[in-house]
């Protein structure tokens, strides 16, 4: 047997959902050679893993990274919690295709206007292959994108000639490697958008087995109509529904997972259906009156009006000023914040399900970011885990890889088997956790000794590595 490295006496976890076994793993080249007991050959490397679990590396199943992967390619605050795979362009916001257009938000979550330089999916594509990063990349298209790039009042549904134009920029990401779409109608620049506008620009879907992926109309007392709409495009589109950090928002919703939930497990019955969700009781966007009189408290993540609000709770900056909420609002924006609205019950239940991914949904760029950018991996395997027995390791790791490699059909992904590729996670079940706080969110985890992609290691238990061996994934079949 030929291998760079073996990986000894290691706790396996697969990201199959199936038991833990104890096993050797071997990589050669960009993939595992070989996982079981059999005789180390004398002269290759080994790292001693007992008393450790191997995973798969994690996959973000929801990620605003688009731009991050360009300016930040060492990608530390994935690679430290485990990540080696995101999923980009999601709830309706893509880098690309924008170019030379005024960049309304919510766009401006995904980073400053330099990055908005592509005027093509393709061009955006083609930068990442150049230039990859440390982790792996499953890109999705962004319909309030193409909104942006098409038309010059937003404000409105969109006209035939628009339609048309936004389903020719959708055919070129698709034909660049885009696995499919996102949409995010909660949001101004698409609200106007109807179910059928949606359907009729994404038609380039169909016959593709693509992902349609949705930051839903409303999470808060309209979810169920929201939901059966996300049904009914999916259907129309013979796509993969993905209910993106699906939540109950609010305290009069609390508790209506029950409800969701049902909703989700019936649909899935009939068409391909699943949903992503991270740990913690608190959302993050931008800064909006609606969210902020919902929200039991508001955190400002940064504020160009006001510069001075950012880390600080909205509450206190609205007295500092004399304002009200409207106008302490005003005097923010743009800004964007973070909402404690969910109940940790919801939370909990919406983890239990058999379909639920786990996606962080961190924004990178914000100067005081939740800490679920940071953290959300290694706070689920020490709250869901350790702490509250939730999950056990091996659904929370099935969650983490195997599942979401098979929701998006990331071919040769997701599970450590001999001919897969070699991404890698080894850690310490006993010690690992989250160190990212709502007050201090910039900070790496512990208990992660090692994180590989294709073969290549890019953190070992305390820094990142030099090697970006990320590759733009190209669709499969969910």
């Amino acid at each position: 047997m030929q291998a760079d490295f073996i990986l000894s006496d290691a706790t396996v976890v697969d990201g199959s959902g199936s038991a833990r076994q104890r096993a050797h793993i071997a990589v050669s080249g960009q993939r595992i050679a070989q996982v079981g007991d059999f005789a180390i050959p004398a002269g290759v490397p080994v790292i001693d893993a007992r008393g450790l679990v191997a995973a798969p590396g994690f996959i973000d199943s929801h990620t605003h990274d688009d731009g991050y992967l360009l300016a930040h390619p060492d990608m530390t605050p994935k690679v430290s919690q485990g990540i080696t795979t995101v999923v980009t362009g999601n709830c309706g916001i893509s880098l690309a295709p924008l170019a030379g257009a005024a960049i309304p938000q919510p766009l401006d979550l995904l980073g400053p206007p330099a990055l908005f330089r592509f005027d093509s999916f393709a061009g955006w594509i083609a930068a990442l292959r150049a230039t990859p990063a440390a982790v792996n990349v499953v890109p999705l298209v962004g319909h309030t994108t193409l909104r942006v790039a098409t038309m010059g009042d937003v404000a409105r549904e969109a006209d035939a000639t628009e339609i048309g134009r936004m389903r020719g920029l959708l055919e070129e990401a698709l034909e660049a490697g885009a696995f499919g779409v996102s949409t995010g109608t909660f949001y101004p620049p698409a609200a106007a958008a109807t179910t059928r506008e949606i359907i009729d620009v994404c038609q380039p879907l169909r016959g593709r087995a693509g992902i349609y992926a949705t930051h839903l109309r409303d999470e808060a007392d309209h979810i169920v109509p929201a939901m059966e709409e996300a049904l009914e495009i999916g259907r129309a589109l013979q796509c993969r529904v993905v209910f993106s950090h699906h939540k109950l928002a609010g305290a009069r919703n609390h508790g209506r997972s029950r409800e969701t939930l049902d909703l989700i497990s019936q649909a899935a019955r009939r068409q391909p259906v699943c949903l992503d969700c991270h740990p913690y009781p608190a959302t993050s966007t931008m800064l909006r009156l609606d969210r902020v009189r919902l929200a039991q408290r508001t955190l400002v993540t940064w504020s160009k009006g006001y510069p001075a609000a950012t880390g600080r709770d909205f509450a206190d900056v609205m007295a500092e000023l004399g304002l009200d909420d409207a106008a302490t609002l005003e005097r923010l924006k743009p800004a964007g914040a973070i909402y404690f609205l969910m109940d940790p019950a919801d939370v909990r239940r919406i983890f239990g399900h058999p379909l639920t991914m786990v996606g962080s949904d961190g924004l990178p760029f914000d100067p005081h970011p939740h800490p679920r950018q940071w953290g959300t991996f290694t706070n689920v395997l020490r709250t869901m885990v350790r702490e509250q027995n939730l999950l056990t390791l091996e659904d929370a790791i099935h969650k983490m890889t195997g599942l979401a490699a098979a929701q998006y059909g990331l071919a040769g992904r997701g599970l450590l088997r001999p001919g897969y590729y070699a991404d890698l996670v080894l850690f310490d079940p006993a010690t690992v956790t989250d160190t990212a706080t709502f007050s201090e969110p910039v900070q790496v985890s512990q208990g992660i000794h090692g994180v590989w992609v294709n073969g290549a290691q890019v953190w070992d238990g305390r820094q990142p590595g030099a090697a970006r061996p990320g590759h733009v994934l190209e669709p499969g079949h969910a």
